[in-house]
């Protein structure tokens, strides 16, 4: 498949910039085919891992988001940037990513909650509360792999 280009190049963000969202970011919104073929998209915490290339999250073990995932693997993910504003300006300008790829769970459990922590400690250096939030949800928890197959960003101005 051929992915669009971003359509005002002036304002593409180079891969670089790109990752260092994906990885500085906290949250983002993750955009599945839900039910009846309706978008269905929610905010989720997320680390990106620059050894794999691929963005985690995790998930308890039924839902919307499962159940639309188990059916279509593709999905996107956006985050954005706090945004600034030029001296003497309203307008707010805001950096966002957008990332195309597919999903599919991290099927061995020891292997999801070292991925569990990594994320967690995007949040935290609470080791000790890490070890119980595992403990006490690991077992009902989900752990996801993205995998792009295509990463785009920019720039948008507001005015």
């Amino acid at each position: 498949m051929a992915f669009r280009e971003v359509a005002r190049k002036k304002r593409a963000l180079p891969k670089e910039e790109c990752i260092r969202l994906l990885t500085e970011q906290k949250r983002g919104v993750l955009a599945v085919l839900g039910d009846d073929d309706y978008p269905y998209a929610l905010p989720i915490n997320h680390f990106y891992d620059s050894e794999s290339g691929k963005l985690y999250f995790h998930s308890g073990k039924a839902g919307h988001k499962v159940e639309a995932m188990a059916r279509h693997k593709k999905v996107s993910f956006c985050v954005y940037d706090e945004g600034y504003r030029k001296p003497g300006e309203w307008a707010l300008n805001i950096k966002s990513v957008i990332v195309f790829g597919t999903v599919e769970a991290v099927e061995d459990y020891e292997q999801a909650m070292a991925l569990c922590r990594r994320l967690s400690h995007k949040f935290t250096d609470d080791e000790a509360y890490i070890t119980r939030e595992i403990e006490k949800y690991g077992k009902g928890t989900l752990v996801f792999a993205l995998t792009p197959e295509h990463i785009t960003g920019k720039t948008v101005e507001e005015s």
